[in-house]
């Protein structure tokens, strides 16, 4: 069937005028290096793509991800931290409790507060009462005393473990707080870090998908570009054939340089490779059973040809 239509069109191609033949020529031409002229672009697009995944990529690892991980470790340590502190508080409160179920703090506060109704009650007879100089004196003397009983009894209880306990207790509190505080903040600034590193992995997937298809849309532009390209070569041979029977004489043969020649191989070597990637990549996804995109089908159907 490809020998059929290749023996037709180069029939047609034989029942061409001159004129006609230059106006394929031409036209050809002009539709291959516009496509050409595209596959640059495609290319340099490419290349301004895969720049931008390096560097969202290169951010995120190198920049944002070790700060993450330093904020993580800070929060780490102080989450232990906050361990030890929070042990240190439930022994302190068992302390407190043994000292407590001792008995001894409960009377030493009763004698407290027995000694600060007294005092409230001698006050309140100065206050209330007509009283004559002496008797006043007499119960101000009382009311030293009763603070001076007080004042002991405080220092006793100060001296004591219960008292020390709760000092502790106190401090134990206090730096909890702070801690909490600090684990606040710092699990702030580790997850604002972590978020900005997420979103610049997100991004330079984005750019691979956005890339994957500019390389399918690539390879599909190469290869309008080599068809009309063949035709225009299959157009030009025509004509120098059809000049050449109508020489008089044999002239002397002059190298002519085919364009293609001319052009840069290194993209045509490119765009081989990729397009041999996708087709791998595409037999891969067909043999694990995946489902394939009309492109990949297209390029496994187009090797099986082959």
């Amino acid at each position: 069937m490809n020998k059929s239509m290749s023996k037709d069109k180069t029939l047609q191609i034989s029942q061409l005028s001159f004129k006609e033949l230059q106006n394929k020529i031409e036209d050809f031409k002009k539709k291959r290096d516009s496509l050409n002229q595209k596959t640059k672009e495609y290319i340099n697009l490419l290349q301004e793509i895969e720049s931008k995944i390096i560097e969202s990529l290169k951010t995120a690892r190198d920049v944002y991800k070790p700060k993450r991980d330093y904020w993580n470790k800070k929060v780490k340590q102080l989450k232990n931290k906050k361990i030890e502190y929070k042990k240190l508080y439930d022994t302190l409160i068992d302390e407190k409790k043994k000292h407590q179920n001792s008995g001894e703090i409960s009377k030493q506060f009763t004698s407290i507060k027995q000694l600060d109704h007294k005092i409230e009650a001698l006050e309140r007879i100065i206050e209330t009462e007509n009283l004559d100089i002496n008797k006043e004196n007499e119960i101000v003397d009382k009311i030293r005393e009763l603070e001076r009983k007080k004042q002991l009894f405080v220092a006793e209880q100060q001296s004591n473990g219960i008292y020390k306990i709760n000092r502790k207790i106190e401090i134990v509190k206090i730096n909890l707080n702070k801690i909490y505080e600090q684990l606040t903040k710092w699990s702030g600034k580790s997850q604002k870090y972590h978020i900005k590193m997420l979103e610049l992995y997100q991004e330079a997937n984005e750019l691979k998908e956005n890339k994957k298809k500019i390389e399918e849309e690539l390879i599909e532009n190469k290869k309008a570009a080599d068809r009309y390209h063949n035709q225009y070569l299959e157009v030009v041979i025509h004509k120098k054939k059809r000049d050449k029977n109508k020489r008089p004489y044999k002239t002397k043969r002059r190298t002519v340089k085919k364009p293609i020649q001319k052009r840069i191989d290194k993209n045509q070597e490119m765009l081989e490779k990729l397009k041999q990637d996708k087709l791998a990549v595409a037999l891969e996804k067909r043999k694990a059973g995946k489902k394939l995109n009309l492109f990949e089908a297209r390029l496994i159907f187009e090797h099986s040809e082959e």
